[in-house]
């Protein structure tokens, strides 16, 4: 298998952050430049059907691209550690948790940087109104996760799962547009500094 993979960007990061986590090792990793645009290349395209990153090529030829269709594949293929549920209600309680992560955190969050970082301009048709107004909203949906993570010292389990992984995969990146949560929400910001101390996320910048 194959992951077409770019450095800086969050949704690659997710699949780095989640096959590090499950000791993946025998997937070539092969690099795609956002900035050079690579990934609008006919032969790119072909493959993956969208100017998406990252994307998973099996060993049959078959591409997918969507990083939570990509770690549910890999979950299934090395199912240890299990990072998506071990049983149909530990998994519908993740299943909910990484959805508003990264309906409520995650894409505002990659919305502010988008749209108010100078770099990607050659990305996005920049609109710094959108992107401020994205950065409001995930700082506002964050409330919800320090009353959670009041109660529980992962978003969704008794342990690390994808729910994490996508939530700080966005805030992480956020940090290019000089983004941190604010400092009340000290629960948020005590699982942030513990997500920082994983050797995945040493290894997955």
């Amino acid at each position: 298998m194959k992951i077409y993979d770019t450095q800086r960007a969050p949704n690659p990061r997710r699949v780095r952050l989640f096959m590090i986590e499950k000791g993946i090792e025998d997937v070539e990793i092969v690099p795609v430049s956002l900035l050079e645009g690579a990934h609008k290349q006919p032969d790119y395209l072909q493959k993956a059907g969208l100017a998406n990153v990252p994307m998973l090529e099996m060993d049959d030829g078959t591409c997918i691209t969507e990083s939570l269709a990509i770690c549910r594949y890999l979950e299934s293929v090395y199912p240890e550690p299990n990072l998506m549920g071990r049983d149909p209600k530990e998994t519908a309680i993740i299943e909910m948790w990484t959805r508003r992560a990264e309906m409520m955190v995650a894409t505002p969050l990659m919305m502010a940087v988008r749209h108010t970082h100078p770099a990607l301009g050659v990305l996005e048709k920049q609109n710094p109104a959108i992107g401020e107004a994205n950065a409001e909203s995930g700082t506002r949906a964050l409330k919800l996760f320090d009353r959670r993570l009041a109660e529980s010292e992962w978003i969704a389990a008794d342990r690390l799962t994808i729910a994490d992984i996508v939530a700080f995969a966005s805030i992480d990146f956020a940090r290019m547009i000089k983004f941190r949560p604010p400092e009340e929400l000290t629960h948020v910001n005590r699982w942030l500094e513990a997500m920082k101390g994983r050797e995945s996320v040493k290894i997955a910048l």
